[in-house]
């Protein structure tokens, strides 16, 4: 897979390389911390992990108009270096006595911020960095190794937490932003920045750009809200699957790794198919059933049990799904950029985290009070069926003009 675009490329994939490895290294981190260090119930444990999207998620939602009319890699370079500072507060607080609950929920909240602002940045200088028919390769790239990372981070994270304690995994997450900086500060060449009046400030209708914008557009439209159900309503399993899978069903905590670690792998191979997939059958195709896929496999969660049987159909379920997930986020992160200017590219993608995060946290709750009243394995099923509607959101094909038909299936060579 080939992405001509130069040494600017390089070293921003390398930024996201290093912090996405850093962040699945810490996967995990601070429910950790809040049972070992702190002692922290089941609730507050869940309640760090929604409280933390959401308001992330609601304190960043001006970041998108904000960014949109700076220059993107000073962005990315103090958004980087915000979440260095605050992770590196946890170790040092940790060590002088002085970690608490609050301290992690505000870190927790500066880094999902921070993490959106660089998202939203990251990816309006990518369209500006790289030609629109190289694009698919590009974010194919970029989700292959987020499945690597993956795949190999927890593991490595478990090893340093039981060598060398609790907090390793929060240094290592804090050095790679700052690893991540120094990537961004290489680059070299132009940037860009959306044009803005002095005398204008940041007005109320800014704030609703991002969604005016994806609304108006209709596959867009679609996508944002077929992307959000489906993350949502997957994420909001997670945690029910670590109940059931550790709690009830006992795994052991390295069977539980590897339940989610092996399949992580089949992204990776989905990445790697995209673009090809897309060569040979057309993105709107291949688009189309590799989400119906996805919304398909989540079901057989339902049949879950104890004991080697129970690993193997986490596993397999699992497996699928990523794979199908890998093979769809590169094309549909593509057709997003692609139906965007440039001049709006930062909004939309601030918008589009903002919301998906707002949505998963709500369905974390909504889920975990569902386990609370059912069972873990009745409120995994639930969403699973649930998933089956969301195809039907997914653009149709006469939201794409023959002319983006015809590119789709064109643009990109063969790995």
């Amino acid at each position: 897979m080939r992405v001509e675009s130069g040494s600017g490329f390089g070293w921003l994939w390398a930024a996201y390389a290093v912090s996405t490895y850093g962040t699945w290294i810490a996967f995990g981190a601070f429910p950790l911390i809040a049972v070992r260090v702190l002692h922290s119930p089941a609730f507050a444990v869940s309640l760090l992990e929604a409280a933390g999207l959401a308001v992330a998620a609601i304190v960043a939602f001006p970041l998108g108009p904000w960014v949109e009319h700076r220059a993107k890699r000073p962005v990315m370079i103090a958004m980087d270096l915000a979440r260095f500072l605050a992770m590196a507060s946890v170790p040092i607080a940790y060590f002088l006595g002085l970690l608490s609950y609050g301290h992690l929920l505000v870190v927790s909240v500066i880094s999902g911020t921070a993490s959106i602002g660089f998202t939203a940045a990251s990816g309006a200088y990518l369209k500006y960095l790289v030609r629109s028919e190289h694009l698919l390769a590009a974010n194919g790239r970029f989700e292959g190794t987020s499945w690597v990372a993956t795949a190999a981070g927890p593991p490595l994270g478990g090893a340093l937490v039981g060598l060398l304690g609790p907090v390793i995994t929060v240094v290592a997450d804090a050095l790679s932003y700052l690893l991540s900086a120094l990537a961004v500060l290489r680059i070299r060449g132009g940037d860009v920045a959306a044009p803005r009046d002095p005398a204008t400030g940041l007005r109320g209708a800014d704030l609703l750009g991002g969604w005016r914008f994806i609304l108006h557009d209709r596959a867009l439209r679609r996508l944002f809200l077929n992307s959000i159900l489906v993350s949502g309503l997957i994420m909001a399993t997670v945690p029910l699957l670590a109940v059931l899978l550790l709690g009830e069903y006992h795994f052991p905590a390295w069977q539980y790794g590897l339940a989610f670690g092996i399949p992580a792998l089949g992204g990776f191979v989905g990445a790697r198919l995209s673009a090809r997939l897309v060569k040979r059958y057309g993105r709107h195709r291949v688009l189309t059933a590799s989400g119906w896929l996805r919304s398909l496999f989540p079901l057989g969660l339902a049949f879950i049990g104890p004991g080697i049987p129970g690993l193997l159909t986490v596993i397999i379920v699992e497996g699928l799904l990523i794979t199908c997930m890998g093979i769809f986020n590169p094309i549909y992160a593509t057709e997003r950029l692609q139906r965007t200017p440039t001049d709006h590219a930062a909004r939309v993608l601030s918008t589009w985290s903002v919301s998906s995060k707002l949505v998963q946290a709500t369905l974390m709750v909504i889920w975990g009070t569902l386990a609370t009243l059912t069972s873990p394995l009745a409120a995994i099923t639930l969403s699973g069926v649930l998933l089956l509607a969301t195809p039907l959101l997914l653009p149709k094909r006469t939201h794409f003009s023959a002319r983006e038909r015809a590119v789709s299936a064109e643009e990109i060579p063969a790995a």
